[in-house]
């Protein structure tokens, strides 16, 4: 019953700006625990970082200090901001939304959107 839609993807130049945006419908967004995945050309999907319901972040350890995630609850929506954006980052990029209790969780995922390099 939950839409995920990722946007924000598209050619960016070497050293540019990119900033993700995720967008789900329902009415469990608050309460969800909320995530940024990615998967570049031959690797597996890896983790790039995630915020709780409460606001707390956690980020890999390969991206810390150079993505930054957040979330806007009264628009539903998640970002992924990283300035400087380097070439081995270039990867399909995935919205995850997840909530429930300890007995039973439940999870959503978006499309992808990718996000190519314009050398």
């Amino acid at each position: 019953q939950v839409q995920v839609v990722e946007s924000g993807g598209g050619s960016v130049q070497p050293g540019g700006s990119l900033r993700l945006s995720c967008v789900a419908s329902g009415d469990i967004f608050s309460i969800s625990d909320l995530g940024w995945y990615r998967q570049a050309l031959g690797k597996q999907r890896e983790l790039v970082a995630t915020i709780d319901s409460r606001g707390n972040t956690n980020y890999a350890d390969y991206v810390k200090g150079r993505f930054s995630i957040s979330r806007d609850n009264p628009k539903s929506a998640i970002y992924l901001q990283r300035n400087n954006l380097q070439p081995e980052e270039t990867a399909v990029y995935y919205c995850s939304i997840n909530w429930g209790t300890v007995y039973r969780r439940y999870n959503s995922w978006g499309q992808g959107t990718r996000v190519t390099d314009s050398s």
